[in-house]
């Protein structure tokens, strides 16, 4: 709209015309490239992340569309045939808004349904002369209202009736205080259109002063701005839903770190078991996250002594991550203990695990191998479901054990496991470990090479918490894609 001249103050003057040129050429490339990107943000998958950004989209080209719009008619400057027939103090009766910018945007609208109108449709001017009670709209505004040029512009005391009940009072305010007290207007309400839509319109304005300081009557520009303010609510309700989740995956990290805590083993360094006999275990493990430290997986490691003076040693791992996963890893472990301690052999107490996985009301799949060792024969009895199997050292050698029968946990109710015993010498090394170990990725398969490798410093080692330093320094740097648990036993002399 162009500047009204005013009793109090002259009219600013236009910049140069080179210069709105140019500003213009650089707001159509920046619109394009805008709605370039709205286009690409549409492919996405349809997620908060990705209506957050098309609603930051959507609200650039609210933006970029106004400053064309207004850039335009300031090339163009007054329209002719206001120019010829000025209205009170010489300020325009209504302003034809140039075609030119529009028409060079029509091509980046044709995909878009935001607009019911043109894009110059969205602002509209108004003005009411207090003197002769006159009151001029411009098309625009009759466009934003839905109100029919026939029946005329409404004067300040009918305005009201299109206006939400609750918004009337701030209309009726800076009305008053724009006509009594010569205070600009600056404000937003609803309207409802007479065919029934609603419409949010900011409204801008200032009173004009005649020659006695009086006030004359009052203009107004009135922008619709709903599809202004629907983007901005997209944005802010997208942008708090990002925000809940990320908290929500915050809390539920923190929930699973400390149960996983609170469920392993708390000792540090080496235990030995049993306490103070001859061919002891010396024992060692230690916890390996992912790369990405927000996926906290199911994976165990347990030392525990038995009655009897025998020891238990697993490892185990269950799918999925997070509270789901190390919940039902704190359940299947304190079973597995229970049984254990009940004398319950490692074949038949894989069954068992096998039927309370699968009866869980968190359905999941886990690996596992349990061993039970017996110090007065250095007899290791063990058995495994779906698991690597323990790796044995001795005289700087290595090899895997041979499995027995055992399926994952989980996979059928009626499945079999069957155990296998070993008998140990004196300083030897057993190596229990979940493939997230020896893998980067799950696509990977479970490869033991490297830490058969391993045998000549395990050879060397003074105790097991040696041989675990040696595994971490191996493996520790590795970008693995799921978290992994190591264990080290070494058989005393």
């Amino acid at each position: 709209m162009p500047s009204h001249v005013f009793a109090d103050r002259p009219a600013p003057q236009p910049p140069e015309r080179g210069d709105v040129d140019a500003l213009i050429s650089l707001a159509r490339r920046l619109r394009g490239d805008v709605d370039a990107v709205r286009r690409d943000a549409a492919d996405q998958e349809d997620d908060a992340h990705g209506r957050w950004q098309r609603a930051l989209c959507d609200l650039a080209v609210h933006h970029l569309d106004d400053l064309g719009a207004h850039l335009g008619q300031l090339k163009e400057g007054l329209p002719a045939q206001a120019a010829d027939s000025p209205g009170p103090h010489g300020r325009v009766e209504s302003f034809e808004a140039p075609d030119s910018f529009q028409d060079d945007l029509a091509e980046h609208e044709a995909d878009s349904a935001l607009h019911g109108g043109s894009l110059l449709s969205r602002v509209g001017s108004a003005e009411w002369n207090l003197l002769t009670d006159e009151v001029s709209w411009s098309d625009e505004l009759y466009q934003i209202l839905g109100w029919s040029p026939e029946s005329g512009p409404m004067t300040l005391d009918e305005l009201p009736a299109m206006v939400f009940s609750e918004d009337q009072p701030l209309l009726t305010a800076m009305v008053t205080d724009c006509l009594v007290d010569g205070s600009p207007i600056d404000g937003e309400f609803r309207m409802v259109r007479t065919d029934g839509g609603v419409r949010t319109v900011h409204m801008t304005g200032e009173p004009v002063l005649d020659a006695d300081g009086s006030t004359a009557s009052m203009w107004a520009v009135l922008r619709d701005v709903s599809e202004l303010r629907r983007s901005q609510r997209a944005v802010r309700e997208t942008r708090h839903s990002l925000q809940r989740k990320e908290h929500f995956a915050q809390t539920e990290r923190r929930l699973a770190v400390e149960l996983q805590e609170a469920v392993l083993p708390p000792w540090r360094g080496s235990l030995q078991l049993p306490e103070d006999a001859p061919a002891a275990l010396d024992v060692a493990a230690h916890y390996l996250p992912s790369a990405d430290s927000a996926l906290i997986g199911g994976d165990w490691y347990d030392a525990l002594q038995l009655p009897g003076g025998q020891a238990l040693l697993s490892v185990g791992d269950l799918t999925g991550h997070g509270v789901v996963a190390t919940s039902s890893m704190a359940m299947l472990l304190g079973a597995l203990r229970g049984m254990a301690v009940a004398g319950i052999a490692p074949g038949q107490l894989m069954a068992h695990l096998n039927q309370l996985l699968e009866a869980s009301a968190q359905p999941a799949l886990g690996s596992a191998v349990c061993c039970r060792y017996e110090p007065a024969e250095r007899t290791l009895t063990w058995a495994q479901a779906g698991h690597p199997a323990p790796l044995l050292f001795r005289g700087g050698t290595g090899r895997a054990l041979t499995p027995p029968e055992g399926v994952l946990l989980g996979a059928t109710p009626t499945a079999q496991y069957g155990q296998a015993d070993v008998r140990l010498l004196p300083g030897d090394v057993l190596v229990l470990h979940t493939d997230g170990l020896t893998r980067t990725s799950a696509a990977e398969e479970c490869d033991t090479g490297r830490l058969l490798a391993l045998a000549p410093l395990f050879a060397e080692a003074k105790d097991a918490q040696d041989c675990v330093r040696a595994v971490v320094e191996e493996f520790g740097e590795a970008e693995r894609g799921d978290d992994a648990c190591v264990m080290a036993a070494r058989i005393g002399r």
